[in-house]
């Protein structure tokens, strides 16, 4: 068969128009490898309108359970979508990593993005040795340690925070001259004893034989290297947009994101949308990637 409408991705851009697409009566289908996207790792949701506070995993599974309350609509978890292409007559044709294929009218990109890396020496090597991604996940991990976490923004002072609880002492290395992350946040961290910030600073390798125990870092103002002594290091500096899928499709802005009409989440190929973080839009955040991929349905209806 030919579907109305693929989906690919099951962060909350993707659930939401998986539902609003049923809601249409659109007859469509959603890929996904899991569902909740970036938030599932969250201890303590307090910015998603209308929920004074919900944990990352009670997320997840609430999108989850509506999206599967939806009437008409195809779910396919577990999966990936390999390779998009053009067929001769305008579908879009979809190859799945289980070999499956699925053709569709048009096709919305919920796809997202991923965690940066460092790219030093060590970090590689020692990723799950003490090298995380994921606070939330790793913190109990590292009681009574001392603990390096990288970035200026949200994600590595909230990083910072649920370490506290934890670590003997939490070093916030930060290449900028002021953090980024909100004021709120920034007093709270800086209220604890246990937190230390270095300005202006790199980090340039990872030691340890079994896991982290050193972080060299690097002063961009005088050029001083100096050692720290860690057990842990918290990579949190941004996030690069999962767009390789339509990188011959659509066009994409100088950090590869997918560039899409603001009004309508249309990109430049006539039979492809897309909402949420994979996009060139100007903020990260759950609420605005669910009203994006609602633009883009109640959009691609219009254009049927």
């Amino acid at each position: 068969m030919v579907y109305d409408l693929l989906i690919i991705g099951g962060g909350p851009a993707g659930v939401a128009a998986g539902v609003y697409a049923a809601r249409k009566k659109l007859t469509a289908v959603i890929v996904a490898d899991s569902f909740g996207g970036q938030s599932v790792v969250s201890a303590d949701i307090q910015n998603w309108i209308g929920v004074k506070s919900i944990s990352g995993l009670e997320f997840s599974s609430a999108l989850e359970g509506h999206l599967r309350a939806q009437e008409g609509l195809e779910i396919r978890e577990g999966e990936r979508v390999a390779s998009l292409t053009e067929l001769p007559e305008g579908n879009l044709s979809a190859t799945l990593s289980s070999g499956a294929t699925l053709e569709a009218h048009a096709v919305l990109l919920a796809t997202g993005s991923v965690r940066r890396r460092l790219g030093v020496p060590g970090e590689q090597e020692l990723d799950g040795k003490g090298v995380s991604y994921c606070s939330i996940c790793d913190a109990p991990l590292f009681k009574n340690e001392p603990v390096v976490v990288v970035g200026g923004g949200n994600s590595a002072l909230e990083a910072v925070i649920d370490l506290i609880p934890y670590a003997s002492s939490v070093r916030l290395i930060h290449r900028g001259a002021t953090l980024r992350g909100d004021q709120v946040t920034q007093e709270r961290i800086f209220a604890d004893a246990k937190v230390s910030v270095s300005y202006r600073t790199e980090v340039v390798s990872i030691s340890g034989t079994e896991r982290v125990e050193t972080v060299d870092i690097r002063n961009s103002e005088t050029n001083e290297t100096s050692s720290l002594p860690a057990r842990g290091v918290f990579v949190e500096i941004g996030l690069d947009p999962v767009s390789d899928l339509v990188r011959n499709l659509v066009k994409l802005d100088e950090r590869g994101s997918v560039v899409t009409d603001s009004k309508t989440q249309r990109t430049s190929h006539p039979r492809i949308w897309a909402a949420g973080d994979v996009t060139d839009g100007l903020y990260r955040q759950n609420n605005i990637s669910m009203g994006d991929a609602t633009k883009a349905v109640l959009n691609i209806c219009e254009a049927r």
